[in-house]
This record gives C-alpha cells, structure tokens and sequence, in this order.
C-alpha cells in the first residue's frame, strides 16, 4: 500500500556500494552523494501573479513596487518579504549544525558548509569551499591516499585532491543528528561521519549551546593496521563581504578542565556589528595538529603537502597577524588514530562559534544570548563551548536516542512518517532563531500590571528561561508570526513548553500595548496604526530593525481587522494549560483572553453569535478573499468560544460561562444554517460563485479542540458526524483528486473536482495545514487517509523537490513553489498526537 513504499525510492538508486556505515539508524532521510533532482522548481515571483489577480490588485502592486524601491534603494535595508529577489532553490541542505537560539550553520548533504546565520535572524546563502574535512591513510609510515570527502572540483585549490567520487557515499538525516557514509573506493576502509547537535527536548540548558560535534567512525577491513588522520579546514568568516574587511586573525589554543585537555583554533572574526569566534577542536586523546593561518587563495598546495609528509601539520605557536583588508585567512586542524587491521577507532571534532552579544537591524540596543547564561559574556567562551560539547556530546545522544526510540521503535508508523517528523524540527533551531536573556529594565506587560488585569513586568518563567523568537520563514523576515506560529506552536509546547509559555507572555503583554503611528498599508492604501490596543499582533518584530519594541513589521493588510489572530491566542493559552497544567499561566492569561474575544465580538455584525468575514482576506490566507461567515474563521471563531466555556469553569466565573454558552449555543445554530451543505462547510457564506468550494483547512477550529482535549461533550463546538462527512469530501476531492493523490490537499477544490484557482493561495498546497488536516482525520478515525494525505507532501518536498532542511509554505500541482524554509510545517509534530495512536510522552506533554 501507497503509505509502506520503501523509505528511499530513489534518492539512493546511484549508490554502488554495499556498505551501510557504522552505526547509522534505518530511518531517516537517506540520499546518495550522486543524486540529482529531476525536478527544478521556480520561486514564485511577482510575475507568477494570474492577469486577473494583477487587474483586481493592481494598487497593491504599484504601492509594494514604491515601498520595495524606498527600502532596498534609499534605506538600503533588505525587505521582510522579496517579491522580486525570491530565494532561489538550491537542491543541497542538510541539517544545521548548533542548538537553538544561538545561530546555525547548516551543511549541505554532501558536506558543504553552505548557509549561514550567525546575525540574528539574516541568512547568508553562501558555499565556502574551503571549508571541507579531508583524509589520510597511512601504511608502515608512508601516506597512501590522500582525498578531500567532497564531490565538487572547484576552480580554486587546486593543490588539492578533489573530486571523491559521490556514487560511493550517502547521508542520511535523522534530526538533530546526521551520518555521512564514506566506503574509499580501492582503500578496504570505510568512514562514517556522524554529526551531532545539542537539540534535547525539555532541556533550557546545553539545548541553547551554538556547537556541534564530528564524530568519525573509522572501520578498517584490510589484514594491516593504518594510521589515520582527518583534517578540516575552515575559513574565518562565513564567505560574506565582511570576511574581507581585515582584522581578523587566529590562534592555536589549549584547554584543561576536570582532568580532560581540548586543544585547536581559534578564529576570531572581528566585524564592527555582531563579532564572532568561530573554534574547531579535538580532545588530547589522540594525535592534534594544527596550522593557525594559510589564505584560502591558490593552489594551497603547501597545506596539502604538510598533511601528506606525515599524517600531521605543522603546529606553528603564537597568533596570526590580522589581516588587511581585502585578504582572507583559514585554519586547520588535523586529528589522528592508529586503526587496527579488521579493526575500528573514532575521532572527535568540534565545532563553536561565540557571538554572546547581538544587535539586530536598527542597533539600539544589544542583547544577550540564552547561552551566556552558562558561559559568559565576555566573547571568550570558544574553549570552554568546545571542552563541555567534547566531554558532554555522549550524554546528548543518551538523551536524544530515548526521546527518538518510542518512535523509531513503532512498527505501526511508516518510515517517511518517522523522518518527516524528527526532520522537519529542524526549523526551531534555524528558523533564523534567537533566544536571549530578558534585560534587567525590561517590561513585558505592555504597561498593564497584573494588578489592572495585565500582566508581571518580568513574569517568572521569561526570566528563568529567556525570550524565544523564530523568523515565519527564511524568506518571509518577522518573528514569531502569530498566526503561522498557531499551527507550529505544538513542537515548541510538546517538546521546550517552557519556550513556548515565553512566547505567549510577551505575546500578551503586546496585546494590552499600543503603537498609534500612523503608516502606510499595502493592500488598501490606507494610513492605518501600527497596533491597536487589545488585539494581537501579527508578528513581533523584524530582525533587521528592532524585534520585540516595535512590532508588526507586516505591512501589507492591517491586521488590527483580521479575523484569525485573537482567536488563535485563545484557542493557544487553553491547549498550553491543557498540556503543561500551569494554573498560573492561565490565571494570568485570561484577562488577556477576555480582552482579545471582547475585540473580536465587533465581527460579529448581526449578533447570530457567529464573526463575519469583511471581503478581503483578513486571515492568514491572505491572498484569499472571504465574506460573510466562512468555514475557516467560523470554525475558528466556535472553537474559541468552546475554550472560553472550559477555561471560565476552570477559574470559577459563571457569569462568563454563561455567556460564551450563549454565544456557542446560538453561534454553532448560524455555522450549520449559513455553511453545511450537506457534506462539508462552504468555503463562505457569501453566495458568490466560489464561496462553495472545498477548503482543507475548514475543521482547523475542531482539530484544535481535539488537541487540547475537548470536541464532544460538554464542550462540543462541531457535530462529530458533520466533520467526518466534510473530512471524507476533502479527502475525495482535495487530496485524491488532485495530482493523482499524490501531493497532499490542495488549499482549495471546487465540487466538481477542479482546483479553486481564484486566488494566489486558493490552488495553492501549504505543507503547514496538511500536516494539520492529517492530525484531524487520524484524531477522527481517519488513520490511512491522513498518513495518505502527509505521506504526498512529505515525498513531494524531500524525495521529488529537493526541498529537504528547507520545506517551503507551498508549491502548486507544477512549476512553482513559495517561501523556502517556512514556520508553519512545524505542524507535522502533532499529526498522531493526542489521539490513540500517542507516540510517546515527550510528543504530548
């Protein structure tokens, strides 16, 4: 059947090798070194936009072409959404290196370092060739193969020996660690490179360190014993302009701490804004050299040769000399092993880098990352990041390898579910992430004191465990989207609650503020505030200004009129109680959650007890017009409600209680009479020609219920028998008839089995709320139609587009997908949780 189809169908058909490497688990995401995509997709762009689309919004283009030229031109600042300079898709990331909140550099899945994000929040998409491992085999004292572990043959470097032949090696991903299998061809050797990241659930400490380790596994299958050195080599910088701006310089380093010794590098990168240390490393168990300085430039021939002589490099004591600008220097380290004949060993690397201070965009005010907490301040925590990842790296895998094997070990999941749902975290970590220590001054209650009905200052679970803040996507620049974070917000709440509890304080505490400054909003072309009081916001900030004081850096509706945003914040505080059963964060949440329902009742214009959409798109699809009461912001709407009910009993206030009752009795009456056709919601109640097709995502208010514990009984919202009927039609019609069944639901189908093609995001398949939709059918007895219905996208993403480590918000049936790297397919953590079928209790609080 379609959902027990081999893990690797054809991602490893080029492999020739027999070798499985040492170690490595099954399942994961596996890809031989020689693969190459078919498929090449575009990013959509403006000129992807339909000529009706264009007649009908015409004002928005002219006015983000104005806006668009004024930021890059004049401001020179790099917009939060890029219609004409789209990301293009590079077919090549694996998973990033580094815990959460203290920047990532991600390798590609064949070894390249090839994207950065150190600045907060900014990436940089740049390969730096030089940055590569290399072995070295040596037989009675003489070096007898000497390969750089890289496929590519780059114009540069030409000293040294490229072009390792990728039809021998795969990687294979199973978040947050990694394994790349080396068998050298002729050589009877095989190397498996196994990388590993501090990403530990339910842990606030090593999960905020910016490392990793390089743990190599070396089996020797030959009747001799070898010695065997492994080099790497790195650049100090990132292959940005700045590397190139001088003073920047190395030092070799020693450090001995509780009777372990680390030696290596240290490349210091003295940039004006945001430096850095970046410190490659290795425990004295074994033999370490190094050489501090060699320029990337040339044949390097010199390096190349030094290994070569004797397995080693030279050593050289003392500093570096900063370099002039325009000059750019590397280092390397090279550690080594004897191997015994029919025999195995390992070697160890580490990898840091310390920017323990951080300014974003506007340079306002700096910030302290999570990590200095453990580590310091002072920009000279390098050593001690490498020592503690060295002597500690044992205990993380302990600890990822129980929090995985429930999983791993459920020989009811399919494969690709297993992958799909360990890889796509990768987003917590580099969804241009940040987390940092709550300033000493710092008032989060947005001015309103518990007292009054807000909030702490500083409310104690922001100062014992920081500020957590992660980009919508790489592409699409604002933290903590809050309409996007809706459907992510469950890997953070199963897995780091106490991230996610952060997040919803400092979400509240901008709820009671406002900013009145007027601007300008894209959409209508109406001056607007930037935020009203008692709503939510869209986001909380742009990195490239200054996230957390100035919000809602989404400018293109006024989101102060959607409909979604106070609903999801709602629904959010009830899930977070329901999971993490902190009676102090629902006391302080639900004068919060009265304010934003008392907002969101002006919407409901008639007073049926149901909101109305106002014929644009005020939701978070929004390209995507809605009038009247819709089945999205409907359901929404009486999900809200329902929770309003449950948390009014839970802090005793009857009066409450009794009126959202109300409300939910008289407001579920108008969702059947205006939208259920007999088989599923409408779309909306508008009467227009598209207001009945099918949308995926109409039971979003009933999969939240069921998340959090309720949908049935007293604190039903939806007859189980109504979203059952409209599960099946989706199921039918969005998923089974479009593309074969093959590529999850699309957003919208029309009743007779054609994509809704109306709007930008109508035909559009958003990974995100496919995930979602799965979670909903399994929750509802659905179980081979919701794997069905993820298995298409997953398969689509990581096995056809070449989209893994950066799974976009959506792609169309062909041609095009939309926003690389994206919050919302965090979603995928929650698809078999709760329900029966729990996979394991870190995935359901």
């Amino acid at each position: 059947p379609f959902a027990r189809r081999a893990p690797f169908p054809e991602l490893m058909s080029r492999y020739v090798s027999l070798e499985l490497g040492y170690g490595v688990p099954k399942d994961g995401w596996r890809i031989c070194l020689a693969h190459e995509f078919k498929e090449k997709r575009k990013p959509f762009q403006a000129k992807d936009v339909s000529l009706s689309n264009i007649v009908e919004h015409i004002g928005l283009g002219v006015r983000y072409l104005k806006w668009w030229y004024k930021k890059t031109q004049i401001e020179k600042k790099a917009p939060f959404i890029d219609m004409f300079r789209a990301i293009p898709l590079r077919q090549i990331y694996g998973a990033p290196l580094g815990g959460i909140g203290g920047g990532t550099i991600t390798r590609g899945w064949r070894g390249e370092f090839c994207r950065w994000q150190l600045n907060p929040g900014m990436y940089h998409y740049k390969t730096v060739i030089a940055n590569q491992f290399t072995v070295c085999l040596r037989r009675g004292g003489q070096t007898v193969y000497q390969q750089v572990l890289s496929v590519e043959r780059p114009p540069t470097l030409q000293g040294w020996n490229w072009g390792y032949c990728g039809e021998y090696a795969f990687y294979h991903a199973l978040y947050p660690r990694a394994w790349t299998v080396y068998p050298l061809p002729g050589q009877n050797v095989t190397l498996t490179c196994r990388q590993v990241s501090p990403v530990i659930p339910h842990d606030y400490q090593d999960s905020s360190l910016p490392v990793a380790v390089f743990v190599w596994d070396i089996e020797n299958k030959n009747d001799y014993p070898l010695d065997v050195s492994i080099m790497l080599t790195m650049v100090n910088g990132s292959g940005h302009k700045d590397d190139k701006s001088g003073g920047h310089w190395n030092e070799p380093f020693h450090l001995e701490k509780a009777g372990e010794s680390v030696s290596g590098v240290l490349l210091h990168h003295c940039t004006t804004v945001n430096p850095y240390t970046l410190c490659m490393a290795a425990r004295e168990q074994v033999d370490i050299s190094h050489q501090t300085a060699f320029s990337p430039k040339g044949t390097c021939g010199v390096l190349w040769g030094d290994l070569i002589a004797d397995g080693r490099l030279d050593s050289p004591t003392g500093s570096s000399p900063p370099t002039q600008k325009g000059e750019v220097v590397a280092a390397a380290l090279a550690v080594g092993c004897p191997v015994p004949a029919q025999g195995h060993n390992d070697l160890e690397f580490s990898l840091a880098w310390d920017m323990p201070n951080i300014t974003f965009g506007s340079r306002e005010r700096e910030h302290v990352r999570r990590y200095t907490r453990f580590f310091g301040t002072k920009a000279d925590a390098a050593p001690s990041l490498s020592h503690h990842a060295l002597t500690h790296y044992r205990l993380w895998e302990r600890s990822i390898e129980e929090w995985q094997r429930p999983i791993l070990q459920d020989s009811s999941l399919p494969p690709w579910y297993k992958s799909a749902l360990f890889n796509e975290l990768y987003f917590v970590v580099d969804g241009g992430t940040v987390w940092t220590e709550l300033p000493e001054d710092s008032d989060v209650s947005g001015g309103l004191r518990s007292e009054d009905g807000g909030l702490p200052a500083q409310p104690a679970i922001i100062k014992e465990y920081g500020r957590f803040a992660y980009l919508e996507g790489q592409e699409y620049r604002m933290y903590n989207t809050y309409d996007v974070h809706f459907y992510a917000s469950f890997a953070l709440i199963m897995l780091w609650p106490k991230l996610a509890l952060s997040l919803q304080y400092d979400i509240a505490g901008s709820v009671v503020s406002c900013d009145p400054t007027e601007r300008l909003h894209l959409m209508s072309g109406r001056n607007s505030p930037v935020k009203v009081k008692n709503v939510v916001p869209h986001d909380i900030g742009d990195p490239d200004d200054e996230p957390w004081q100035r919000v809602n850096a989404y400018l293109i509706h006024d989101t102060a009129d959607w409909k979604d945003l106070n609903l999801k914040f709602v629904l959010q505080v009830y899930r977070d109680f329901h999971l993490t059963q902190d009676t102090q964060y629902l006391q302080d949440m639900w004068p919060i959650c009265q304010a934003v329902m008392e907002s969101e009742m002006k919407f409901d214009t008639d007073g049926d007890g149901l909101i109305e959409n106002s014929g644009y798109a005020d939701q978070t699809y929004d390209g995507w017009t809605a009038t009247g009461p819709s089945a999205y912001c409907g359901g929404l709407w009486l999900a809200s409600v329902c929770v309003m009910c449950k948390m009014a009993r839970l802090v005793n206030n009857e009066a409450a209680f009794q009126r959202f009752r109300d409300i939910l009795d008289r407001g579920s009456a108008a969702f059947d009479k205006l939208l259920w056709n007999g088989q599923y919601y409408n779309y909306d109640s508008s009467g227009q020609d598209l207001s009945n097709s099918v949308m995926s995502d109409q039971c979003a208010g009933q999969w939240f219920l069921r998340a959090s514990g309720l949908g049935d009984g007293q604190f039903q919202a939806f007859p189980k028998e109504k979203i059952c009927s409209a599960l099946k039609s989706v199921f039918d019609l969005n998923v089974m008839s479009f593309a074969g069944g093959q590529m999850g639901a699309v957003n919208g189908m029309r009743p007779e089995g054609v994509p809704d093609h109306s709007s930008v995001q109508s035909d559009e398949v958003w990974i995100g709320v496919v995930y979602g939709l799965a979670a909903i059918m399994i929750h509802e007895g659905m179980l081979e139609e919701g794997l069905r219905t993820a298995e298409g996208c997953y398969r689509t993403v990581w096995e056809r587009l070449g989209m893994a480590f950066q799974t976009p918000e959506a792609y169309c049936e062909k041609g095009i997908y939309r926003s690389l790297a994206y919050m919302r397919p965090l979603k995928n953590a929650t698809m078999l949780c709760p329900a029966e079928h729990v996979p394991g209790p870190d995935w359901c609080g």
